[in-house]
Order: C-alpha cells, then sequence, then structure tokens
C-alpha cells in the first residue's frame, strides 16, 4: 500500500484477537522505530519486546489501572518505549530552545513502530496511561531511564472506523 493509503488506514485498536504474534514481526517494528531520525542523531530511545505469558500479564495489569485499556484483555504482545539519555548537544540544544527533544524522537519513533507494524498486518495502540512503576521495575530499566509509552500490538478484531479530525482549513495556514 502506498504511504498515503497507509496512514489513512491505520488507526489504534482497542479489540484484538488473542493470536500470538511472531517476534520478526515486533522486530520489524522495533528495526523501523531505531532507523527513525532523532535531533542530532541522539536515540535517546530503548524498546522492550514483551511476549511472554507471564510479563504480557503484568504489563496488561500495569495499564488497566484505574480500569483504563481494559481492550487489552486479549492483547498478545506489548513493545515498551522508554526513554534514555540523549547525546549532549541535542540536551544542551533542548535547554536553550526550551524544548523537549527526546519526547519528540520517541513520537517519531513510535510513529514508525506502529506503521511497521500495519504494514505487516498488524494492529496497534499507543497507551500513555499506565501504573509506570509497575512496569519499569518489570523491565528492571537503568538509570535515567523512564517508561514512555507502550504499545499494544496484535492481530486486530475491529473494523475500519472514519477517522475523526478537523479540517484542513483549521489546521493550517499559508503565508
Amino acid at each position: 500500500m502506498d504511504y498515503f493509503e497507509l496512514i489513512k488506514t491505520r488507526q489504534s485498536v482497542r479489540k484484538f484477537k488473542d493470536t500470538p504474534v511472531p517476534v520478526e514481526l515486533l522486530r520489524n517494528c522495533v528495526e523501523a522505530a531505531r532507523i527513525a531520525p532523532s535531533a542530532c542523531n541522539g536515540q535517546p530511545w530503548r524498546f522492550v519486546i514483551v511476549t511472554g505469558e507471564d510479563s504480557v500479564k503484568k504489563v496488561r495489569e500495569a495499564v488497566t489501572d484505574k480500569g483504563m485499556n481494559k481492550f487489552t484483555e486479549n492483547c498478545p504482545a506489548f513493545i515498551a518505549v522508554i526513554e534514555g539519555k540523549t547525546v549532549l548537544t541535542a540536551k544542551v540544544g533542548g535547554l536553550y530552545l526550551k524544548t523537549d527533544f527526546p519526547q519528540i524522537d520517541i513520537g517519531l519513533a513510535t510513529m514508525q513502530l506502529v506503521l511497521a507494524a500495519e504494514t505487516q498486518g498488524l494492529s496497534t495502540c499507543i497507551m500513555g496511561w499506565v501504573k509506570s512503576k509497575t512496569v519499569e521495575d518489570l523491565l528492571d530499566l537503568k538509570s535515567g531511564e523512564k517508561l514512555r509509552l507502550v504499545v499494544a500490538v496484535g492481530y486486530g478484531d475491529a473494523p475500519q472506523r472514519d477517522k475523526k479530525r478537523k479540517s484542513f482549513g483549521e489546521i493550517c495556514t499559508e503565508i
């Protein structure tokens, strides 16, 4: 599928089949994220593929805290997106410009990850609502690392929805 078709059809899926996902497909998703652009090539990320039964259960419990993300009940895999250290030039530039480059970089990498999933017939949902401490302990994060997102990955079991977005005129001006 061409790029514009891909971005029009990719959606956050909230109903998954319990079919296991081959780890090679998940690795392909992380490879797509790995080569994403980042400020000063800082690559302030690390990814953890979660497919082990016990680990999936613990992540699922962490993302359903306070009744959120109940749709992950059948989700067979997760990819944790972790922010780590960036290069000094990106850090200094970010301080000077009052811009959080690592979070921007992580957004770019995560988008490439979910688009790679879509091209392989997988569905995803990016989740920021997560009991971070639980997942961070499970993943044994290094000093200075922070869990930023968890991506649910599996085979979707939901119909395509119409995207509800602001009109082009509401989000773009030309000067």
